[in-house]
């Protein structure tokens, strides 16, 4: 025996996960069995946790030997080999797809209600579930949350045999066991405690991972028509939102950049409405020159904010500018137009350089965060605190690179944002200062 039950199988599990930890997560476990350890693991990493619904489809008199699997989204997965040993015909096959299709379809009523799934495009996604064996609903999975448009797919067990790697023929991107013990015949032989995992555990799981992640946040896709382009985004609303803030991110990136991402997420978990959304069109992004075109890029993200005052769900919130390298600098020519709203700005390893002549007249509180090892975006960031006139600090965050890609640098950025977002938000001042604050720090080294 390897473990007591599902739950200590999640927290050993959890402990080979912890790289994954800080990089925009989503965990799914597999109904039903893997939710419980999922749940341990999405605790463990701070990520919500969803669902992955898949169902086996059992040989016809022999139901615990998987022919194939099913998933949402119409993925089907079937091992031939099985199939034609246990001599099923067409018909029998689809009599048992019919037969869990209607089960699918009851579990994602039973197991979401109302509630949309968690969105999975260009994030990356874990997939759990309690053991594998013939990995046949692993691979259904994969594919499924591929279809969900996932941009990296981890797929990790407890448990498994000898080899599991290999039976997903390259469907998820990075694997993780805990044990892959030889003798291997079922999944329950290492467990301790192994009963049916019941319906109400699973939508417990469910219930107490969104309750200790509140607020609840709306999470929509949408699409914003500014000066004659069409821009992509998604706009996240929690309940009671107390202001929004929108990302303009840097050269080569879009509203997909996982560092954004983690970073909107933390605001969100203060209580903020974020849009990450992209500044330039595809065919538009292909031309380098608009990439750095700091008047047009400013235009649509003041476009954009303009749009977001005509939706009834954030109108009238408080409204701040977060800006990652070249998008800080169109972020900041925005928040300097005289008739701008915005409440408050932040750059995250910014080039307010770009944005020189617009510096003067920008109102809005401004936060320069720059890492300690980025000499030269740091000088640049010196010298733009010098050219504002409105209340400014710059935050150094010690050890850290450009992309600030060292462990913990990234959740500083997020403390760091969100603080100065919700007491400028709230109608707080602070001391105005343009000198360097080093900004204390527990990473580890």
């Amino acid at each position: 025996m390897f473990f007591s039950d599902r739950s200590d199988a999640g927290r050993q599990l959890a402990a080979r996960l912890d790289h994954l930890r800080g990089r925009d997560v989503v965990v799914l476990g597999l109904p039903r069995g893997g939710v419980p350890v999922a749940a341990e693991v999405a605790d463990a990493l701070d990520a919500p946790l969803d669902i992955c619904l898949v169902r086996k489809l059992g040989v016809p008199h022999r139901p615990e030997v998987a022919m194939g699997a099913i998933g949402e989204g119409g993925v089907r997965v079937l091992n031939d080999g099985v199939i034609h040993e246990a001599g099923v015909d067409d018909r029998a096959l689809a009599a048992v797809e019919e037969r869990e299709l209607a089960e699918l379809d009851q579990r994602a009523r039973r197991y979401r209600g109302s509630r949309t799934p968690v969105p999975l495009e260009g994030r990356t996604v874990l997939v759990v579930d309690d053991g594998l064996a013939t990995g046949a609903t692993a691979l259904a999975a994969c594919r499924v949350v591929r279809a969900r448009g996932a941009a990296r797919i981890v797929l990790a067990v407890p448990v498994a045999p000898p080899g599991w790697t290999a039976r997903l023929g390259g469907e998820a991107d990075e694997t993780v066991g805990v044990r892959t013990p030889e003798g291997f015949y079922a999944v329950g032989q290492f467990y301790r405690e192994f009963p049916q995992t019941p319906d109400d555990e699973v939508i417990a799981c469910l219930d107490r991972s969104r309750a200790g992640r509140d607020p609840v946040v709306r999470d929509t896709e949408v699409r914003i028509p500014v000066d004659g382009a069409v821009l992509a985004g998604r706009l996240a609303v929690p309940e009671g939102a107390a202001g929004l803030v929108l990302f303009a991110h840097g050269s080569g990136s879009s509203r997909h950049s996982p560092r954004n991402r983690a970073v909107a997420a933390e605001l969100n978990g203060a209580g903020l409405a974020t849009l990450l959304f992209d500044l330039l069109g595809e065919a538009e992004a292909a031309d380098r020159a608009h990439v750095f075109d700091t008047p047009l890029l400013a235009g649509r993200l003041a476009g954009a904010t303009e749009r977001l005052a005509e939706r009834p769900d954030v109108a009238g919130l408080p409204l701040g500018y977060f800006g990652a390298s070249t998008g800080a600098a169109a972020a900041l020519w925005a928040a300097g137009d005289p008739a701008s709203p915005v409440a408050a700005v932040v750059s995250r390893g910014g080039r307010p350089d770009l944005a020189a002549d617009r510096l003067a007249g920008v109102r809005a509180p401004t936060l320069l965060v720059v890492g300690a090892e980025d000499p030269l975006v740091l000088d640049l960031n010196r010298r733009a605190g010098a050219l504002l006139r409105c209340e400014n600090r710059l935050a150094v965050v010690e050890g850290a690179t450009h992309l600030f890609e060292e462990p913990g640098a990234l959740e500083e950025v997020a403390e760091l944002a969100t603080s100065w977002f919700t007491g400028r938000f709230r109608g707080r001042r602070a001391p105005a200062t343009g000198a360097d604050q080093p900004v204390p720090t527990s990473r580890p080294r």
